[in-house]
């Protein structure tokens, strides 16, 4: 009788206990982090649902004027609705939409040698880069909040650069820009966990846009430096 309690209560305690990657965070950063993570997914999902369509029905690409137009309108859109009913709307709009624009790219690079292999392994590093980091996160809880100000500089200055790289139509400074975009990605995941964890960012709308935008500049930038490495 007593072995018969005493599992009962280990049973109970079990089911009512937090997953140990999550102790110690306050339920309303892990609400945000589940929540969060599940709207990703599901973004995620339609982004490469979009750029497969993309490929497979050869849609042009949008051009450099219409993209930066289209993702920053898109950006400000979710940002005024962010507490709306049309927030989920408008981010499921913003990542269709950058699924759209990586599509040429992805057509551009299964034409060359060795194409899909050089999509697959892009996808799977960034597969791994975003769950190493983001476990890193939750299981250390550091604080990455103090590298805000230089990632912010570091992705107006790769910006202004790719674009000088496009227009000037400079393969090497491109070449540079990617390594730059990846390396700022990567620091930019570290940093917008850690304010989801520290409890920085209560609103799983905009951690979601920011976290997917730091996932498709890291894939776009390995996709570009594996592709350069891999043909000719």
């Amino acid at each position: 009788m007593q072995d018969s309690t005493s599992t009962l209560a280990r049973t109970n305690t079990y089911a009512g206990a937090t997953s140990p990657v999550l102790a110690g965070v306050s339920d309303g950063a892990t609400r945000v982090l589940r929540n969060t993570y599940a709207l990703l997914a599901l973004t995620l999902l339609f982004s490469a649902g979009v750029a497969s369509a993309a490929v497979a029905f050869q849609w042009p690409a949008p051009g450099l004027v219409l993209s930066l137009v289209g993702m920053f309108g898109l950006l400000f859109a979710v940002h005024k609705l962010q507490n709306s009913a049309w927030a989920l709307a408008a981010v499921f709009a913003l990542t269709g939409f950058m699924g759209w624009t990586i599509g040429p790219l992805l057509t551009h690079s299964l034409a060359l040698p060795g194409g899909a292999q050089t999509i697959a392994l892009a996808l799977a590093s960034t597969g791994v880069t975003f769950l190493t980091l983001s476990g890193y996160v939750l299981v250390t809880r550091r604080d990455f909040s103090f590298m805000g100000g230089f990632l912010f500089v570091g992705m107006v200055i790769a910006l202004i650069a790719g674009i000088a790289a496009m227009v000037l139509q400079m393969p090497a400074m491109a070449l540079a820009v990617s390594a730059m975009v990846a390396l700022l990605s990567a620091g930019l995941i570290l940093f917008e966990t850690s304010r989801i964890v520290q409890g920085g960012e209560s609103n799983y709308v905009l951690a979601t846009v920011s976290l997917f935008v730091s996932v498709f500049n890291l894939f776009t930038s390995l996709l570009s430096l594996f592709g350069f490495s891999s043909s000719d």
